[in-house]
């Protein structure tokens, strides 16, 4: 039976990286952390952690969805959503291209996208007067270009009126048209000076934090030296998460269900990379399943039990980056089985069932090709 590994009787205070459209993966892992009951007093957000830390504090969840399943680039920047599609799908003739060329000049010497849109779009989503009042502390990072300093802004001590700014100002990507602020004053995205502000939890003294990295966007990871008594946990996807302006509802969709498995991973302490995998075998069960499947394709006529250990198992553990024991090498070559066979991924199954699965798939389709008769060669 699946156990959890984090303490129900704590409260926990959670951190949100920023990365732009990538931003629909930190509402999967809410609504999966939400499902396992666990409880939090604070959010520190940078850009799209801002974002969508100010609706983990109103404590909406389904409204936070419904933005991420509901988003296209129109919704974000003044483009037009077809050819915003074509750009990222690269799904346009040499001619288009040209065109491409020319609106990415006019934007450039516009001085970036018009983020209008955006505005809007806090306008729409964020209700200001239910942050003042959450029981939810709430922190946002944003650089001030004025200053030329990070900010580290409490928001709930902001006028109403100038919370959707501040907002802003944490989550002006580099790409996007600068204007002047509250208070008249120019910011850029904050994570040009800490992308996953955990460091303003810790400073106030919140001993247990959950720091959700949106991996492979642009920004800066502040180093943290975690006092003793406190603990930072991460979650953070083992996949891409999508290009940073893929404004896209089918991208976000992704997102949102791999940041709700990937919790559930963090939660469970699940197996595997690509798939989520209860552990019910012991190791030397596992082992025997590996011999099983090295024996599937005659490979114990081919080589010597020596070459098969000293050899073959070697190179597979080397080549599917395993780095444990003969259970991490059996799941990252079932894994490998699995991908090929294209078994979904987007659900919890135990590691005999998955290799249930693989087996019956290969059985069925000989044209597939098993990961480890590659490795012979190797």
């Amino acid at each position: 039976m699946l156990q959890k590994r984090f303490d129900p009787d704590k409260t926990y205070a959670i951190a949100l990286g920023g990365g732009g459209a990538k931003g629909g993966y930190e509402i999967g892992v809410w609504r999966s952390l939400e499902e396992e009951g666990l409880k939090y007093n604070a959010v520190s957000g940078t850009s799209v952690g801002a974002l969508n830390g100010a609706l983990m504090t109103m404590r909406d969840l389904d409204k936070a969805e419904e933005l991420w399943r509901s988003i296209s680039y129109s919704k974000v920047m003044d483009v037009e959503d077809e050819f915003m599609g074509q750009v990222f799908d690269s799904d346009f003739s040499a001619k288009e291209l040209g065109t491409l060329i020319k609106k990415a000049i006019a934007v450039i010497k516009d001085g970036g996208f018009d983020v209008t849109p955006l505005r809007n779009l806090l306008a729409e989503y964020i209700d200001t007067d239910k942050i003042k009042k959450s029981d939810v502390d709430f922190f946002a990072v944003t650089y001030s270009l004025d200053d030329k300093k990070e900010l580290d802004v409490i928001v709930k001590a902001l006028p109403a009126d100038e919370i959707c700014d501040m907002l802003l100002a944490s989550a002006y990507f580099p790409a996007f048209k600068n204007e002047p602020l509250a208070g008249g004053k120019r910011y850029t995205d904050g994570g040009v000076s800490d992308s996953l502000p955990v460091t303003p939890l810790l400073d106030r003294g919140y001993r247990n934090v959950i720091a959700v990295r949106l991996t492979g966007g642009l920004g800066r990871e502040k180093k943290i030296k975690v006092p003793r008594g406190f603990s930072v946990s991460y979650i953070e996807p083992k996949r891409k998460l999508g290009n940073t302006l893929n404004f896209s509802a089918e991208q976000a969709a992704y997102n949102i269900d791999l940041g709700y498995y990937d919790a559930k991973r963090f939660v469970y302490g699940l197996a595997g990379e690509y798939y989520y995998i209860e552990r019910t075998m012991t190791e030397r069960q596992a082992y025997d399943a590996l011999m099983e499947m090295i024996c599937s394709q005659g490979l114990d006529k081919e080589m010597s039990l020596r070459a098969i250990h000293e050899g073959l198992i070697p190179r597979m553990a080397k080549e599917s980056g395993a780095v444990g024991d003969y259970y991490d090498i059996m799941i990252r070559v079932i894994e490998q089985a699995a991908q090929n066979a294209k078994l979904p991924e987007f659900r919890i199954v135990t590691d005999a069932a998955l290799l249930k699965e693989v087996r019956d798939a290969y059985a069925e389709d000989e044209s597939l090709a098993f990961p480890i008769r590659s490795l012979v060669r190797g």
